[in-house]
């Protein structure tokens, strides 16, 4: 079986490609799933880069999507031929959050997909959507989960809302993609024109270059004739915040989702106050938020945008892709 792993202390240059022994049959309640796919997060890149943030020997990547080989006794949700898709955190199954760190997230605290076969039990995946690639599936483990968990658990989102979308990367165009098939009008920005061309094109009714505009959160209310957006999928962190907060309607919500711009900074909290403004924090989603996406997917039809893909073999290079943040939606990885 070949796989990739992380050499301890960590960095692009001890990602080793390696051939592993074949994990065998499942045992009760497990799966072995032929793994297809995968694609990038920034979490991965950060697990990856960050000295001593996994153990040695760590098999990154926390989104994976293939076809079901077998079963073992006990499993009645799926059967073999079933393409199916991971999920981001197996302990948390259902309800409000029930886990505070990384500890059993694949390609952190354990072993994730960038590998051949995966042996695991049944509960760490979903069924993916009809009719999906497993290139497609792929984007869904972490990326798709946070959007949909930002605008429909959290935000509750209705027809005719405003949604704020920073940035062009995985999470915000599924946003702007969920968005405008549940009827919201969507802002997006970035600091590319061209990006912004492509938002537009996926339906985005409204862009903003933040390089030509650094007070944006002034033209959000603008557009929004001083009314501000319902939703704000806020992925800069520290150095986004305060525009955000100027941006988000009286009552709205903030989904801190990424911290692009640092780990910590200023909050202008008496704005946030005086807004009556939600600031929720949001680390993926629950393996029922996962299956919620997928049955919300089959209805409406949405399909991932995938920027590029890379083979398993060239891991190093499409983290170094990543890292230019020239892409467009997801980085998938060929496995």
């Amino acid at each position: 079986m070949k796989a990739v792993y992380l050499r301890s202390p960590g960095g692009l240059e001890n990602l080793m490609a390696v051939d592993f022994d074949d994990p065998g049959a499942p045992k009760a309640g497990q799966i072995r799933v032929r793994l297809h796919a995968s694609s990038l997060n920034y979490h991965d890149y950060n697990v990856s880069t960050i000295p001593g943030t996994v153990a040695d020997g760590r098999i990154p990547l926390a989104d994976g999507a293939g076809v079901v080989e077998a079963i073992g006794d006990d499993v009645t949700e799926f059967k073999p031929g079933d393409h199916v898709v991971s999920c981001f955190s197996p302990a948390w199954q259902l309800g409000r959050p029930t886990v505070l760190d990384f500890a059993t997230v694949p390609g952190d605290g354990v072993d994730g997909y960038a590998r051949e076969i995966v042996v695991s039990a049944a509960r760490m995946f979903t069924l993916a959507p009809q009719g999906y690639t497993h290139a497609e599936a792929a984007t869904l483990t972490t990326a798709g989960v946070t959007a949909w968990r930002a605008l429909v658990v959290e935000g509750r989102i209705q027809a005719g809302d405003t949604v704020l979308v920073l940035g062009t990367g995985g999470v915000s165009i599924f946003a702007l993609q969920f968005a405008k098939r549940m009827g919201a009008s969507v802002i997006v920005t970035s600091s590319s024109d061209e990006k912004l061309e492509r938002a537009i094109a996926l339906g985005a009714d409204h862009t903003i270059n933040y390089k030509a505009h650094p007070e944006w959160g002034r033209l959000v209310l603008d557009m929004t004739d001083g009314r501000g957006a319902d939703h704000v999928i806020e992925l800069g962190g520290p150095g986004t915040l305060a525009q955000s907060i100027e941006a988000i309607r009286l009552g709205g919500l903030i989904a801190l989702i990424g911290v692009h711009t640092g780990w910590g900074g200023h909050v202008p909290t008496v704005q946030l106050m005086a807004k009556q403004a939600r600031l929720q924090g949001i680390i993926v989603g629950s393996r029922l938020h996962q299956i919620e996406m997928v049955r919300g997917i089959d209805a409406i039809g949405l399909r991932p945008v995938i920027d590029k893909s890379f083979s398993l073999t060239q891991l190093a290079d499409a983290f170094r892709y990543q890292n230019k943040n020239n892409h467009f939606g997801k980085i998938g990885i060929d496995i």
